[in-house]
Protein backbone atom coordinates (compact mmCIF):
# COMPACT_ATOMS: atom_id res chain seq x y z
CA UNK A 1 0.00 0.00 0.00
CA UNK A 2 3.12 2.48 0.50
CA UNK A 3 6.20 2.59 2.92
CA UNK A 4 4.03 3.06 6.34
CA UNK A 5 1.77 0.57 5.62
CA UNK A 6 2.40 -2.88 3.88
CA UNK A 7 -0.82 -5.10 2.47
CA UNK A 8 -0.69 -9.09 1.52
CA UNK A 9 -3.59 -10.47 0.52
CA UNK A 10 -3.83 -14.79 1.20
CA UNK A 11 -6.44 -17.73 -0.14
CA UNK A 12 -7.81 -16.86 3.65
CA UNK A 13 -6.72 -13.47 5.21
CA UNK A 14 -4.86 -10.59 4.54
CA UNK A 15 -1.77 -9.41 6.44
CA UNK A 16 -1.61 -5.59 7.02
CA UNK A 17 1.27 -4.58 8.34
CA UNK A 18 2.64 -1.36 10.27
CA UNK A 19 6.31 0.04 9.12
CA UNK A 20 6.61 3.30 10.60
CA UNK A 21 10.01 3.57 12.04
CA UNK A 22 11.27 2.34 14.78
CA UNK A 23 8.10 3.55 17.22
CA UNK A 24 5.97 2.18 14.70
CA UNK A 25 4.05 5.47 15.60
CA UNK A 26 0.28 6.25 14.23
CA UNK A 27 0.45 9.67 11.71
CA UNK A 28 -1.74 10.80 10.09
CA UNK A 29 -0.70 8.98 7.16
CA UNK A 30 -0.68 5.61 8.66
CA UNK A 31 -3.97 6.31 9.75
CA UNK A 32 -5.07 7.06 6.16
CA UNK A 33 -2.81 4.00 4.58
CA UNK A 34 -4.84 2.13 7.26
CA UNK A 35 -8.16 2.80 6.55
CA UNK A 36 -7.50 1.92 2.75
CA UNK A 37 -6.04 -1.23 3.57
CA UNK A 38 -9.38 -1.77 5.70
CA UNK A 39 -11.82 -0.68 2.76
CA UNK A 40 -9.61 -3.58 0.27
CA UNK A 41 -9.40 -6.08 3.05
CA UNK A 42 -13.24 -5.40 3.32
CA UNK A 43 -13.86 -5.99 -0.78
CA UNK A 44 -12.04 -9.43 -0.34
CA UNK A 45 -14.27 -10.13 2.73
CA UNK A 46 -11.48 -11.86 4.49
CA UNK A 47 -10.32 -12.26 7.96
CA UNK A 48 -7.49 -9.06 8.96
CA UNK A 49 -4.47 -10.27 10.84
CA UNK A 50 -3.24 -6.38 11.97
CA UNK A 51 0.98 -6.54 13.08
CA UNK A 52 3.67 -4.65 13.34
CA UNK A 53 7.84 -4.79 12.81
CA UNK A 54 10.20 -6.80 15.29
CA UNK A 55 9.66 -5.83 18.51
CA UNK A 56 7.25 -3.32 18.49
CA UNK A 57 3.77 -3.42 17.50
CA UNK A 58 3.40 0.61 18.02
CA UNK A 59 4.39 3.08 20.69
CA UNK A 60 1.07 5.20 19.90
CA UNK A 61 0.43 8.89 17.96
CA UNK A 62 2.85 10.58 16.32
CA UNK A 63 4.47 12.85 18.87
CA UNK A 64 5.11 15.91 16.43
CA UNK A 65 1.44 15.93 16.00
CA UNK A 66 0.40 14.92 19.15
CA UNK A 67 2.83 18.35 21.01
CA UNK A 68 2.50 20.88 17.76
CA UNK A 69 -0.63 22.27 19.25
CA UNK A 70 -3.79 21.24 21.55
CA UNK A 71 -5.62 21.17 18.20
CA UNK A 72 -3.20 19.47 16.21
CA UNK A 73 -3.34 16.67 18.84
CA UNK A 74 -6.96 16.84 19.09
CA UNK A 75 -7.16 16.80 15.07
CA UNK A 76 -4.90 13.01 15.71
CA UNK A 77 -6.76 11.47 18.23
CA UNK A 78 -10.05 11.85 17.31
CA UNK A 79 -8.94 10.46 13.43
CA UNK A 80 -7.46 7.60 15.34
CA UNK A 81 -10.57 7.24 17.65
CA UNK A 82 -12.69 7.04 14.48
CA UNK A 83 -10.10 4.36 12.94
CA UNK A 84 -11.15 2.63 16.53
CA UNK A 85 -14.93 2.69 15.99
CA UNK A 86 -14.80 1.92 12.56
CA UNK A 87 -12.47 -1.65 13.05
CA UNK A 88 -14.51 -2.64 16.30
CA UNK A 89 -17.12 -2.37 13.71
CA UNK A 90 -15.68 -4.12 10.33
CA UNK A 91 -17.38 -6.89 9.14
CA UNK A 92 -15.11 -8.69 8.99
CA UNK A 93 -12.71 -10.74 12.08
CA UNK A 94 -9.60 -8.85 12.91
CA UNK A 95 -6.84 -10.72 14.37
CA UNK A 96 -3.67 -7.97 16.14
CA UNK A 97 -0.54 -10.30 16.05
CA UNK A 98 1.40 -7.64 18.55
CA UNK A 99 4.75 -8.16 17.47
CA UNK A 100 5.91 -6.41 20.37
CA UNK A 101 5.77 -3.35 22.34
CA UNK A 102 1.88 -1.67 22.33
CA UNK A 103 1.84 1.63 24.11
CA UNK A 104 -0.88 4.43 24.07
CA UNK A 105 -2.85 4.10 20.60
CA UNK A 106 -0.78 1.03 19.78
CA UNK A 107 -2.53 -0.64 23.00
CA UNK A 108 -5.91 1.03 21.49
CA UNK A 109 -5.48 -0.76 18.72
CA UNK A 110 -5.45 -4.12 20.29
CA UNK A 111 -8.62 -3.48 22.18
CA UNK A 112 -10.13 -2.72 19.14
CA UNK A 113 -9.72 -6.07 17.66
CA UNK A 114 -11.74 -9.18 17.27
CA UNK A 115 -8.67 -11.70 18.75
CA UNK A 116 -5.12 -10.52 19.93
CA UNK A 117 -1.98 -12.67 20.11
CA UNK A 118 1.20 -11.17 21.93
CA UNK A 119 4.61 -12.71 21.84
CA UNK A 120 6.72 -14.07 25.12
CA UNK A 121 9.37 -11.15 25.96
CA UNK A 122 10.24 -8.40 27.66
CA UNK A 123 7.67 -5.59 26.10
CA UNK A 124 5.53 -3.46 27.58
CA UNK A 125 1.77 -3.27 26.55
CA UNK A 126 -0.32 -0.34 28.16
CA UNK A 127 -1.94 2.93 28.22
CA UNK A 128 1.07 5.63 28.96
CA UNK A 129 -0.92 8.83 28.99
CA UNK A 130 -1.25 10.44 32.14
CA UNK A 131 2.19 9.32 32.93
CA UNK A 132 3.03 11.61 29.91
CA UNK A 133 0.68 14.50 31.13
CA UNK A 134 -2.55 13.84 28.71
CA UNK A 135 -5.76 13.75 30.73
CA UNK A 136 -7.54 10.51 28.79
CA UNK A 137 -9.82 11.59 26.11
CA UNK A 138 -13.16 10.23 26.23
CA UNK A 139 -13.25 8.00 23.35
CA UNK A 140 -10.22 6.04 25.12
CA UNK A 141 -11.78 5.65 28.09
CA UNK A 142 -15.02 3.93 26.54
CA UNK A 143 -12.77 2.06 24.48
CA UNK A 144 -10.83 0.92 27.88
CA UNK A 145 -13.83 0.30 29.92
CA UNK A 146 -15.71 -2.10 27.42
CA UNK A 147 -12.46 -4.33 26.67
CA UNK A 148 -10.48 -4.43 29.72
CA UNK A 149 -11.02 -6.54 33.03
CA UNK A 150 -12.52 -4.39 35.23
CA UNK A 151 -10.24 -4.30 38.42
CA UNK A 152 -7.92 -3.50 35.92
CA UNK A 153 -9.34 -0.47 34.28
CA UNK A 154 -8.80 2.13 36.49
CA UNK A 155 -5.17 1.02 37.04
CA UNK A 156 -4.81 1.10 33.34
CA UNK A 157 -6.53 4.41 32.76
CA UNK A 158 -5.73 6.28 35.63
CA UNK A 159 -2.66 5.34 37.20
CA UNK A 160 -0.89 3.64 33.53
CA UNK A 161 -0.24 0.49 34.79
CA UNK A 162 2.17 -0.99 32.04
CA UNK A 163 2.16 -4.79 31.54
CA UNK A 164 4.19 -7.46 30.74
CA UNK A 165 2.84 -10.00 28.06
CA UNK A 166 1.83 -12.95 30.37
CA UNK A 167 0.02 -9.87 32.50
CA UNK A 168 -1.46 -8.14 29.58
CA UNK A 169 -3.82 -10.88 29.19
CA UNK A 170 -5.01 -10.71 32.54
CA UNK A 171 -5.65 -7.06 32.24
CA UNK A 172 -7.26 -7.50 28.80
CA UNK A 173 -5.12 -6.20 26.37
CA UNK A 174 -4.47 -9.70 24.97
CA UNK A 175 -5.85 -13.07 24.51
CA UNK A 176 -2.91 -15.15 23.83
CA UNK A 177 1.08 -15.32 24.33
CA UNK A 178 3.18 -17.10 21.92
CA UNK A 179 7.03 -17.82 20.95
CA UNK A 180 7.77 -15.31 18.65
CA UNK A 181 8.37 -17.44 15.64
CA UNK A 182 5.21 -18.62 16.24
CA UNK A 183 3.32 -15.51 16.45
CA UNK A 184 2.45 -15.26 12.39
CA UNK A 185 1.63 -18.91 11.96
CA UNK A 186 -1.01 -18.63 15.08
CA UNK A 187 -2.63 -15.97 13.55
CA UNK A 188 -3.07 -17.33 10.57
CA UNK A 189 -4.21 -20.63 12.27
CA UNK A 190 -7.02 -18.08 13.81
CA UNK A 191 -7.86 -16.45 10.34
CA UNK A 192 -8.25 -19.82 8.91
CA UNK A 193 -10.68 -20.77 11.71
CA UNK A 194 -12.89 -17.40 11.33
CA UNK A 195 -12.29 -17.61 7.79
CA UNK A 196 -15.31 -20.47 7.86
CA UNK A 197 -17.93 -18.42 10.03
CA UNK A 198 -20.97 -17.55 8.30
CA UNK A 199 -20.06 -13.68 7.16
CA UNK A 200 -23.72 -12.10 7.49
CA UNK A 201 -23.98 -14.21 10.73
CA UNK A 202 -20.34 -12.95 12.51
CA UNK A 203 -21.18 -9.45 10.87
CA UNK A 204 -25.09 -8.87 12.27
CA UNK A 205 -24.10 -10.63 15.27
CA UNK A 206 -20.87 -8.96 16.59
CA UNK A 207 -22.78 -5.36 15.68
CA UNK A 208 -25.87 -6.84 17.54
CA UNK A 209 -23.15 -7.67 20.33
CA UNK A 210 -21.45 -3.91 20.38
CA UNK A 211 -23.98 -1.62 19.86
CA UNK A 212 -24.74 -0.14 23.01
CA UNK A 213 -20.68 0.27 23.40
CA UNK A 214 -20.30 1.58 19.74
CA UNK A 215 -23.04 4.26 20.55
CA UNK A 216 -21.42 5.31 23.37
CA UNK A 217 -17.88 5.44 21.38
CA UNK A 218 -19.83 7.61 18.97
CA UNK A 219 -20.79 10.10 21.41
CA UNK A 220 -17.62 10.21 23.26
CA UNK A 221 -15.48 11.26 19.95
CA UNK A 222 -18.30 14.02 19.78
CA UNK A 223 -17.64 14.92 23.64
CA UNK A 224 -14.20 15.22 22.85
CA UNK A 225 -14.13 16.92 19.79
CA UNK A 226 -16.32 19.64 21.85
CA UNK A 227 -13.94 19.31 25.20
CA UNK A 228 -10.55 19.15 23.57
CA UNK A 229 -8.46 17.18 24.88
CA UNK A 230 -4.52 17.93 26.79
CA UNK A 231 -1.77 17.28 24.26
CA UNK A 232 1.39 15.16 26.16
CA UNK A 233 3.72 17.01 28.31
CA UNK A 234 7.17 18.56 25.66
Amino acid sequence: MSELIQYKSEDNHVIITITNGKANAISHEVIDALNLSFDKAEKEEKPVILTGQSGIFSAGYDLKSMTQSPESALKLVTKGSNLSHRMLSFPFPIIAACSGHAVAKGAFLLLSVDYRLGIEGDFKIGLNEVLIGMTMHNAGIEIAKARLTPVYFERSVSCSEIYNPKDAITAGFLDKVVPQEHLLPTAIKVASMFFKLNKKAHKETKLKVRKPYLDSLIKAIKQDTEEGLTPPSK
